[in-house]
């Protein structure tokens, strides 16, 4: 970089230090996208995956498609006994409604290793171990009861059972509370309560007017998920249940495939990078043509003294990477900044945690960002500043003295 560049750079308002702005502005967008982008990522490979997503099927049976094998315990036998399954567990949704104290009504879901509660207090058993015949887990509040005095102690909730064509009673199920969730999660929708397999069998058959036996066997579970031994199992076991007739699908394909603001700022980060390479070139060529044309009367007096072409160049590919440089660190700082700032949000819109120090843009992105402002007004510079310095220096001085 020629001496001259910073001297030109900073005293001239003429030089390349007004492309400045737009860059930095640029800049500052990929990294916020890279940061969202990470930060939504980072808490689905955690929070989802991490808690053994890769190695889920989700298997979901549509009423009245006779195409898709429901989930009756035969089916699910067989799902059982495909190689590399470990275990099989099914949801069956049904109702629970206060017996006690309250007015509420709670949809009530089978457990499954898919659901990674975030407990606030108590302990939530573990994907291996699951819940007991008696045992549930609610909100911490729902329907503007607070469950937090329940913990710990054994409940009677009301259930229905039918005992004819729109006709049924109430039934009484005591099951003790072992742990609260944070309502915002909201997987299963909203006021959900999360019972053992065989508990959530017996309420929707009862709710049938069915024994659970005969339930299970013929109207069958609403969804189940599917755990193999090792993620590298997933495809060959999701081929094989689809050929058996299943309406399978990994969960990872599910989750990492996640609508809303995630697609959004991921396809945002892409197309980033092209604008802020283009745009950079393009602003290159633009301001340089400007500046050597507001300055071609100086430039034509170095070149009389002895400056020849190639030091003009480098006075102006040195302003260029000043502008590109310093526009890529503001453009970082204030996309990091804000990306950060936006973990908050965009925990509460995907449902998920996402903590300050995930929302920090990858390393890849950030050179990207530091990087492609000055290599492409220097790209642009070169090619905007052509046309200018090729003219006679004694005619365009004699011209403008």
């Amino acid at each position: 970089m020629s001496r001259w560049s910073l001297y030109t750079w900073t005293r001239d308002g003429r030089s390349l230090r007004r492309a400045l702005p737009t860059l930095t502005v640029l800049a500052a967008l990929l990294t916020t996208s890279a940061g969202v982008a990470a930060g939504a990522a980072g808490a689905v490979e955690r929070d989802v995956l991490g808690s053994g997503g890769l190695t889920q099927i989700e298997l979901s049976s549509f009423e009245g498609d006779a195409s898709v094998r429901p989930l009756t315990t035969s089916a699910l036998r067989d799902a059982g006994q495909v190689s590399g399954v470990r275990q099989v567990v099914a949801d069956y949704p049904s109702v629970l409604y206060a017996e006690e104290d309250g007015t509420y009504d709670l949809a009530a879901h089978t457990l499954t290793p898919g659901d990674d509660l975030p407990a606030v207090k108590g302990k939530v058993p573990a994907a291996s171990e699951g819940l007991g015949r008696d045992q549930v887990v609610l909100p911490a509040t729902a329907q503007g009861t607070d469950f937090a005095p329940l913990l710990g102690r054994t409940v009677a909730f009301g259930y229905t059972k039918a005992t004819g064509v729109a006709s049924g009673t109430t039934q009484i199920i005591k099951l003790k509370v072992i742990a609260l969730y944070d309502p915002s999660w909201q997987a299963d929708g909203p006021d959900v309560a999360y019972v053992s397999e065989d508990t959530a069998a017996l309420l929707a058959a009862a709710r049938a007017g069915q024994t659970p036996e005969t339930f299970r066997a013929r109207e069958g579970a609403r969804s189940a998920v599917v755990l193999v031994g090792h993620q590298k199992q997933v495809a060959a076991v999701t081929e094989s249940l689809q050929r058996d007739g299943f309406s399978a699908s990994p969960v990872s394909d599910r989750v990492r495939n996640l609508p809303g603001l995630f697609g959004l700022a991921d396809l945002a980060m892409r197309v980033g990078v092209l604008v802020l390479a283009v745009g950079a070139v393009a602003l290159g060529v633009v301001r340089a043509a400007d500046s050597t044309r507001a300055r071609v009367g100086q430039f034509a007096v170095l070149r009389i003294l002895g400056s020849g072409r190639p030091e003009l160049r480098r006075i102006l590919l040195g302003e260029a990477m000043l502008s590109g440089g310093a526009a890529g660190v503001l453009g970082v700082v204030v996309g990091t900044c804000a990306s950060v700032g936006l973990a908050g949000p965009l925990s509460d819109l995907l449902g998920l945690p996402i903590a300050r120090t995930d929302a920090l843009p990858g390393p890849a992105w950030v050179a990207a960002a530091l990087l492609m402002p000055a290599v492409g007004l220097a790209a642009g510079t070169l090619l905007g500043s052509r046309e200018v310095l090729r003219r006679d220096p004694y005619l365009t001085a004699r011209a403008h003295s």
